[in-house]
């Protein structure tokens, strides 16, 4: 007896659910995403970077940095200095005052953010210049960058378990008993459904400990800041791993075995690791990062991460949104092609070519 199609997408959802929440591996995984998330958070508050590299013209403020919390590289002129803080090479500069409103008789020259430490090794605080005024500091975005893309990477590989639960059902002759009575698409549609529920559920209790562990790694500040590009990053996410997850159920369905499996998903694994490492190297640079933005793969990290530094507007991420979205679609429709044409062949790896033409 056949049923409806909203019906044995809703059974097929409700199965993936159930025994994807009895694996030690779920509950492990996600785990490690809350051990992660304090960590970042946490971990930086209580070790210390080291020594405090900070450039010196003059010797008016040398002995204020004498100790060993410091490594002072002495230099010519504020020329020179400002070059370096530039480069990122020293974390300030202290310079002479030419103006005569520091009373310490020097300036301190930041990138874009007064230096807490160095500010406060000496005597009385002097006039702080920021080169490039910036509302997040470089440790703030390097965590939030860091936080979405490791997110993004660790669900987008678990969504390898839509192909772990397809090649299974192939190579237990299950799938045969079940596209007697259920769509073939439905199968792919409920799987879809479960694992994108579950995801939701994991999103959920990331966002409810997040407040909890920028409190306890003294950031309370930062969520302020972080909230907005966070409320983006979800749906971003959602979208992001439908696309990925349509993508895990093909190479489930081309192959017949879990030893298999291998041979199948080095393209999607590309997929989901590529924006991790793509979005930390280029993190910098605002013209690849705009073109990452817009990427269907990669806009799930970019485009939060661009409004989280202020560099993207809410124009900006509609348009990227509508650009996945259109993308969603035509991906999860072309997945189904090749869904409904390979699930059902055994024997081997099936051919993208034979899945397309489908089977008669």
């Amino acid at each position: 007896m056949s049923v409806s199609f909203t019906e044995a997408t809703r059974l097929v959802a409700e199965r993936e659910v159930k025994v994807l929440v009895r694996t030690k591996g779920f509950w492990i995984g996600f785990a490690v995403m809350l051990v992660g998330l304090f960590a970042l958070t946490v971990l930086p508050a209580v070790f210390g970077g080291g020594a405090t590299p900070v450039a010196l013209v003059g010797s008016q403020a040398a002995g204020a940095f004498a100790g060993e919390d410091f490594e002072v590289r002495q230099v010519e002129d504020v020329a020179a200095a400002e070059e370096l803080v530039r480069a990122e090479e020293v974390d300030a500069a202290v310079v002479p005052d030419t103006t005569g409103e520091s009373a310490t008789g020097v300036r301190v020259v930041a990138l874009t953010e007064p230096p807490g430490e160095v500010v406060a090794a000496l005597a009385t605080a002097p006039p702080v210049d920021l080169l490039e005024q910036a509302e997040v500091g470089q440790d703030e975005r390097f965590v939030v960058i860091l936080v979405f893309a490791l997110v993004f990477m660790m669900f987008g590989m678990g969504g390898a378990a839509i192909a772990q639960s397809t090649v299974t059902e192939k190579q237990t002759r299950i799938v045969e008993i079940l596209v007697s009575t259920i769509p073939v698409r439905a199968m792919l549609a409920g799987k879809i459904a479960g694992h994108t529920l579950l995801t939701i559920g994991q999103v959920v209790v990331l966002a409810l400990a997040t407040p909890i562990a920028l409190r306890l790694g003294d950031q309370s500040e930062l969520l302020a800041v972080v909230a907005p590009a966070l409320g983006w990053f979800v749906p971003f996410l959602l979208l992001g791993f439908v696309l990925l997850a349509s993508m895990w159920a093909v190479t489930g369905s081309l192959v017949s075995r879990q030893e298999d499996l291998g041979s199948t998903m080095g393209v999607v694994m590309i997929l989901v690791m590529g924006p991790y490492f793509a979005v930390l190297a280029f993190a910098d640079n605002s013209a690849v990062m705009g073109v990452l933005s817009y990427v269907p793969f990669s806009a799930p990290v970019a485009m939060p991460v661009r409004l989280f530094a202020g560099q993207a507007q809410a124009w900006e991420a509609l348009l990227s949104l509508a650009v996945l979205a259109c993308s969603v679609v035509a991906i999860v429709l072309l997945a189904a092609r090749l869904y409904e044409g390979s699930l059902l062949r055994t024997g081997g790896k099936v051919k993208l070519s034979k899945a397309w033409a489908r089977q008669d």
